[in-house]
């Protein structure tokens, strides 16, 4: 019989449509105390959630959209993807979009739907919640992996309730903006974004599920 953890990991999926009911304080709080329980070198602990909901939320909504809409720039202030991208890792990549798009019945010429889409991100997908990760930029780049393990403990203590959510990287394009229109600390970077909210079941794109590779391509096992 599988554990209640791996059945656990196995049903998380990222969730794009949330319904319109908002989720209590107090299962986001527990929610939040539960992730901090990840693995931290020396017990640095490192990162911070900024979670957003009702006209706090609305607010920041708006403001990214106005940036957007304003022509302002993107602003990388961390690599997500290797530059170069190689070409087995664009293939992933693609292969993922597409399956999303196709789910929505997106054509893959349809740029201005595909733009549409991904506008959502600085949306938050329409949940009742949001939260903006940030880390102090004075951390080594060792802590982005503790904050790794935090946001995975976030994510499935969040499934474990019921709660849908989806790692939105896409927010760290405008964090400059975000940090302004939130007035948080100067030495607060923004890493990700976080949707959060009750899954919508009827939702064609909360059907998508999107493979992994098979232990082979990504273990070795020696001495056994």
């Amino acid at each position: 019989m599988r554990d209640a953890l791996g059945e656990l990991m196995r049903r998380r999926r990222s969730v794009r449509a949330y319904r319109d009911q908002p989720v209590a304080r107090d299962v986001i709080e527990e929610i939040c105390r539960l992730a901090r329980t990840a693995p931290s070198g020396a017990n640095l602990q490192p990162g911070h959630f900024h979670v957003l909901t009702g006209a706090a939320l609305d607010d920041l909504v708006r403001g990214l959209g106005a940036a957007i809409d304003a022509g302002l720039p993107e602003t990388s202030e961390y690599s997500w993807f290797p530059d170069p991208m190689p070409a087995r890792l664009k293939a992933r990549q693609r292969a993922a979009g597409f399956a999303l798009y196709q789910a929505l019945g997106i054509d893959r010429r349809d740029l201005e739907g595909r733009r549409r889409q991904f506008r959502r991100n600085y949306a938050f997908f329409g949940a009742p919640v949001g939260v903006v990760v940030t880390i102090d930029r004075n951390m080594g780049k060792g802590c982005f992996m503790d904050l790794g393990m935090s946001l995975m403990g976030f994510l499935l203590a969040a499934e474990a309730q019921g709660l849908g959510t989806s790692g939105i990287g896409a927010l760290a394009n405008y964090g400059p903006t975000i940090q302004r229109l939130l007035d948080l600390p100067d030495e607060e970077m923004v890493v990700c974004g976080i949707a959060l909210g009750w899954p919508d079941p009827d939702a064609a794109e909360n059907r998508l599920r999107t493979e992994r590779e098979d232990l082979p391509a990504f273990t070795s096992f020696r001495g056994f």
